[in-house]
């Protein structure tokens, strides 16, 4: 949400609450604002869109980059259901095999139906664990994508806390 009028006409500098207005009215018509069932002042898909190429690059022998594809947004790609949707901070290397690195931020559904074979987030004795939701014995358990983890085996409960659905890594520490 954008902040009330009286602290955007001092950040834009103007002299007044209706050049503040005319200047929300100009960006919703342009696409990057719109209005809340509130009333409030929000920024669009658009407003976060990022220039895409129009192809793929391949990982093998050097193409020129291609321009002028659509632009987009992370979240549009990633995100089905904002509101049921959560970046977590990922510690640990219990995922490496799946290639999920301490650092990473994975994207998380919350209130979908797990399936075994999806990475969840689970809670485990009041605790929050990343695993691969499995079944052994009939029973579910929780696989770590590193050898030198155990399976873990939730006893009477598991409480699965979202289904990982995307990775965000940043090369940049």
């Amino acid at each position: 949400m954008l902040p009330a009028y009286g602290p955007l006409q001092a950040v834009l500098g103007l002299a007044s609450r209706s050049a503040v207005a005319k200047v929300l009215h100009w960006l919703q018509a342009a696409g990057w604002l719109e209005r809340t069932p509130a009333g409030r002042w929000t920024p669009t898909a658009r407003f976060f869109a990022r220039p895409t190429a129009e192809a793929p690059v391949p990982a093998g022998a050097p193409l020129g980059l291609p321009d002028g594809g659509e632009p987009g947004s992370i979240d549009a790609w990633l995100v089905r259901h904002p509101s049921r949707t959560v970046l977590v901070p990922v510690t640990g290397d219990s995922m490496i095999g799946a290639g999920i690195h301490p650092g990473d931020r994975v994207v998380v559904e919350r209130d979908v139906p797990a399936r075994p074979g999806d990475v969840v987030i689970a809670v485990i004795d009041g605790e929050f664990t990343l695993k691969t939701l499995a079944v052994d014995g009939g029973e579910a358990v929780l696989a770590p994508a590193n050898p030198a983890y155990p399976l873990l085996r939730p006893g009477e409960r598991l409480t699965i806390f979202g289904v990982v659905v995307g990775l965000i890594r940043s090369y940049r520490r």
